[in-house]
C-alpha cells in the first residue's frame, strides 16, 4: 500500500534493500503530520468558538490558574528526550556502523561532482586505487590520478554522461566528493542522498536489488546549470558487471579526459 501511495505522488519504484524502509518512514512521518494538522486545526476551531466575542464580551486578564500546561510541556520534553536518546541515536549509530565488510565483496566507487556533471572512478582489476595527488587535479582529471603510477593504469574512470554499471544484489559503496561547489548526489530509486562537499570524501552504501537503468541527479542548487546536472548508472547481473569491469579496466583509465 505504501509503495502505491508514494508512486501516485511521483516517487519511483524502490530499487534497493533499504528503500522500502525509507518509504515506510516517509509515509508514517507524513501520517503523523496529518494527524497533528487535524488535531491542531480542531483546536483552532474550538478556540474560535469558545473564545468568540459573544461568549466572552469582556477580556479576562487573569488567564489559566492551573499548572496543567506546564506539566504537559515537561511531559512532551521528556518524551522527546527518550525518543532521541533511546531510539533515534541508537538507530542512527547502527546505520552508520553498517558499512559493508570485505567478506560481503562490496563494489567501491568514487563519485566526483563538478559543475555540471557526475564522474565515477573504480579501482582496476588489481583492486588497487591509483595514486592520487591534489597537484594533478584538473577538469580533465578530477580524481587527481597520477598517470605514472602503475596501479592507476587499469583504473576505471567513467566520464560525464557515460553509463557506468553496478551489480545487482551486491553492496555498493559510493565515496562522494566535489571538485568545486557543494553538490548533492541523489539516487531517487535507491533512496540515497548525500551532499558532495569540496575537500571531503563521504561514503554512502546501499544494495541494488533490481536490474535496470537509474538516474543520478543533483539535489543541491549549484549554479546556473544545476537543472542539467544528471547522469545514469546501470544495475546488471554480476556476470555482466564483471565483463564490463574487465573491459574498462584493460582499456586503462588514468589520465583519461573528463571534459
Amino acid at each position: 500500500m505504501i509503495e502505491s501511495v508514494l508512486s501516485k505522488l511521483g516517487m519511483p519504484a524502490p530499487a534497493s534493500d533499504h528503500a522500502t524502509e525509507v518509504d515506510g518512514l516517509i509515509f508514517y512521518v507524513h501520517l503523523l503530520m496529518f494527524v497533528l494538522f487535524v488535531g491542531w486545526f480542531g483546536y483552532y476551531l474550538l478556540a474560535l468558538f469558545k473564545f468568540r466575542k459573544s461568549a466572552s464580551p469582556r477580556a479576562d486578564y487573569v488567564g489559566v490558574k492551573g499548572h496543567f500546561s506546564s506539566y504537559a510541556e515537561i511531559g512532551v520534553a521528556v518524551v522527546e528526550a527518550v525518543l532521541l536518546v533511546g531510539l533515534a541515536i541508537p538507530i542512527w549509530a547502527r546505520a552508520v556502523d553498517s558499512m559493508p565488510t570485505a567478506d560481503k565483496n562490496p563494489v567501491e566507487v568514487q563519485i566526483m561532482g563538478m559543475q555540471y556533471k557526475w564522474n565515477a572512478h573504480f579501482a582496476g582489476l588489481d583492486k588497487k586505487w591509483g595514486k592520487q595527488d591534489i597537484k594533478f587535479a584538473s577538469g580533465g582529471n578530477p580524481y587527481a590520478l597520477d598517470a605514472s603510477d602503475p596501479a592507476a593504469k587499469d583504473d576505471v574512470t567513467c566520464i560525464a554522461g557515460e553509463l557506468f554499471k553496478l551489480p545487482v544484489n551486491r553492496p555498493a559503496v559510493c565515496r562522494i566528493s566535489s571538485m568545486d561547489v557543494i553538490h548533492s548526489f541523489k539516487l531517487p530509486a535507491m533512496r540515497v542522498t548525500q551532499d558532495a562537499v569540496p575537500g571531503m570524501t563521504i561514503p554512502v552504501h546501499f544494495v541494488p536489488n533490481k536490474t535496470g537503468k537509474y538516474m543520478i541527479i543533483c539535489a543541491q542548487l549549484c549554479g546556473s546549470g544545476h537543472a542539467n546536472m544528471s547522469g545514469y548508472f546501470d544495475v546488471v547481473t554480476n556476470d555482466e558487471f564483471e565483463k564490463w569491469y574487465a573491459e574498462k579496466s584493460k582499456a586503462g583509465g588514468a589520465g583519461g579526459s573528463f571534459e
